[in-house]
């Protein structure tokens, strides 16, 4: 599989471009321009005279804007150490293209002439058969020419242009202190896919006005990145926002990606969430469908334009609904948007697809009828596993053995048991009444409690067989605060959590280094995931274990600075004890949508802020113990107001830290 840790990503969804730091496109591996699914360049490369320019310099300026710096050998003032012809790439993409501005730069003291050629090609090769490496053996298309300047590729249906100002070979002459400046750019067609789902750009956006102050610089930069990433990863379907999960493989419309990440970051734009729970709402499962994994009331995995072939008999339909857990995500992330104040009547709108969401956690999610939520690929080429630890090894024994399914993930427990009770509350808040759901509840909460401890911790699942799989891994973690567990056992699963095991110093760990198949390079085995560790640490704050929350928090902050601020999707668990900086994961998208909305629901969960727009109150419950001594947000969004808040520390004579509030709703108690 083609590696990406080493690419620098240039984003405005649905448009990205990942180059090595060169800013060339080779056509090997993941390198390309790629927007809808589809790689529009394999190859875009500069050479003067022949050769290509000496990389130097890569300056991500944003998300969307970058400028790659580089020495032209053999040019300008000879026996000088200095650089005197320098080559400049300004790379901008925006949600409907690419424009490269490529400025050769004469600082010597003679008259300087070459030939500069810019070459360009492609495949235009799906993402899917760039991840499984399938596109390595699809030939470059080839181009037909509008001009001397003007150049298209067109495959089945969609049509790349490409634009270069003066033209594709140039032959400056530069005066000493001249410059001259070519400008390539570059446009798509798409065609209509199989289904009425397309992955399009939003309306553009307002900056947001969420800040941080804090005496840990490495928050601010860390909250800063993050946010400029959560809006170059923003698409639409219709007038919804939503967040695609990552570039290039993931980006598109997901159901348990979008619905966290949209979910972490309500308290700084709640319109995203809302636009996230419509889009999904729309394609609510109707029937059923074992080909797709499609049943009533269920919320999709994924969408995308056409059948997606990611190699090793995984083909994934255009919409697919293998998922476990996105249902019970759906209804948790409507109560939270619901209790920030989301708009009475969209709210009431999505009622009946709330229902439908009840429904089919009781009338399909359990199809041998034992009262825990259990999946099983029936189609033969989906996802074996379909938790968010979906890879084929993700469930296994101690020893290392997979576990057969059906398989019933513990946090899938714990998930639907938050949405039965949360979904309880909105029906009884609208005339309803919640005591079938509250009941169902109550019988999945003592069920758990007889069949899935093992070793004095939750086993990460319940096999084919009914038996809990034993291991300690991240799982557990996802059970905190939902309200599935007592006060002594959320204490247990907190105290494992602790341990050196699964605390790499740079996040939670995904399987703990006891297990024979602990890998820290493992995808589900033994890396660590950001998103997984703000969901511990959420859970952690929620059940008053701040110093081990803040402890994980401490460890994600160290990670982030390690990679410039911006946290991928995963890294390597080896831990602090054996590295300084956190190892890459050759895969991993870089920004990735849970990975950027972590250090907003970091910051939101140790502050503690619990509102209650509907009912009039706003609970602050800070943290005993936070990972920072001052720390001051302002711009979060409230029931259509403001919130800022301050907190101090007590100092070193222990005294407890002090939360102000600096602005608050009007029409709430707090």
């Amino acid at each position: 599989m083609p590696q990406l840790h080493e690419l620098v990503t240039a984003l405005a969804a649905p448009w990205v471009v990942l180059s090595p730091r060169s800013g060339q496109l080779t056509g090997s591996g993941a390198e390309g321009v790629y927007a809808r699914d589809r790689r529009i360049l394999s190859r875009l490369s500069v050479t003067i005279d022949g050769a290509p320019p000496v990389p130097i310099h890569a300056d991500e300026r944003t998300a969307a804007s970058h400028e790659y710096v580089a020495v032209v050998e053999g040019l300008g003032d000879s026996n000088r150490h200095d650089p005197t012809v320098m080559l400049y790439r300004t790379r901008e993409v925006g949600t409907d293209g690419m424009t490269e501005r490529i400025r050769l730069v004469n600082r010597s003291r003679a008259t300087v002439q070459c030939r500069l050629d810019v070459a360009l090609g492609t495949d235009l090769a799906g993402t899917a058969a760039v991840r499984s490496g399938a596109a390595a053996d699809l030939p470059e298309l080839s181009p037909a020419y509008d001009g001397p300047a003007r150049l298209h590729w067109d495959n089945s249906g969609t049509r790349v242009s490409a634009r270069l100002d003066p033209g594709v070979t140039a032959t400056p002459r530069l005066e000493p202190g001249e410059e001259f400046t070519l400008t390539l750019q570059v446009t798509a067609d798409f065609p209509k896919g199989t289904t009425d789902f397309s992955i399009d750009p939003p309306a553009p956006q307002p900056p947001y006005t969420f800040g941080v102050d804090c005496d840990d610089k490495r928050v601010e930069r860390w909250v800063d990145r993050s946010l400029a990433d959560v809006q170059a990863l923003q698409l639409a379907a219709g007038d919804n926002r939503y967040l695609g999960a990552g570039p290039p493989w993931y980006l598109t419309l997901f159901g348990r990606d979008s619905l966290i990440s949209s979910g972490m970051l309500i308290p700084v734009d709640p319109e995203l969430a809302a636009g996230t729970l419509r889009a999904l709402a729309a394609r609510q499962g109707t029937k059923v469908d074992p080909d797709s994994a499609e049943q009533p009331g269920k919320i999709p995995h994924e969408l995308r334009a056409e059948v997606a072939d990611h190699g090793g008999g995984l083909v994934l339909p255009a919409a697919y609904y293998g998922t476990h857990d996105a249902t019970q995500l759906w209804i948790m992330t409507l109560h939270k948007a619901w209790r920030w104040g989301m708009p009475a009547d969209e709210v009431r709108d999505l009622l009946p697809n709330l229902t439908r969401a009840l429904t089919w956690m009781k009338e399909y999610a359990d199809p041998d009828d034992d009262g825990f939520l259990e999946y099983v690929d029936e189609s033969g080429h989906g996802l074996a596993n379909q938790g968010w630890k979906d890879s084929a090894d993700a469930v296994q024994w101690p020893d290392g053995t997979i576990a057969g399914a059906p398989i019933a993930l513990c946090e899938v427990q714990g998930y639907a048991y938050a949405a039965a009770v949360k979904g309880a509350e909105l029906l009884e808040a609208h005339g309803e009444s919640g005591d079938e759901w509250r009941e169902w509840a109550s019988a999945l909460q003592e069920r758990f409690r007889s069949a899935f401890w093992v070793d004095g911790y939750p086993a990460i699942a319940l096999d084919g067989e009914k038996n809990p799989v034993p291991g300690r891994a991240s799982n557990m973690g996802h059970l905190l605060g939902t309200g599935l567990l007592d006060a002594e056992e959320e204490q247990t699963v907190a105290d494992v959590l602790a341990g050196t095991d699964l605390d790499s110093g740079f996040g939670l760990r995904t399987l703990s280094t006891a297990m024979t198949r602990f890998n820290p390079l493992g995808y589900h085995t033994g890396s660590v995931w950001p998103h997984d560790t703000a969901m511990a640490i959420e859970g952690l704050y929620a059940t008053g274990d701040s110093a081990r929350a803040s402890s994980y928090v401490e460890g994600l902050i160290r990670a982030a600075e390690a990679f410039d601020y911006r946290l991928p999707e995963l890294y390597g668990g080896r831990g602090l004890l054996e590295e300084s900086t956190p190892t890459p994961y050759p895969l991993s998208c870089r920004p990735q949508a849970w990975a950027a909305a972590s250090a907003i629901a970091a910051i939101v969960a140790a502050l503690g802020i619990e509102p209650d727009v509907p009912g009039g109150t706003l609970v602050l419950n800070p943290a005993e113990s936070m990972p920072w001594e001052f720390l001051r947000v302002s711009g979060l969004r409230l029931g259509g107001g403001g919130l800022s808040l301050q907190w101090q520390s007590g100092g070193e004579d222990g005294a407890p830290g002090k939360l102000t509030v600096l602005e608050a709703p009007e029409n709430l108690q707090y």
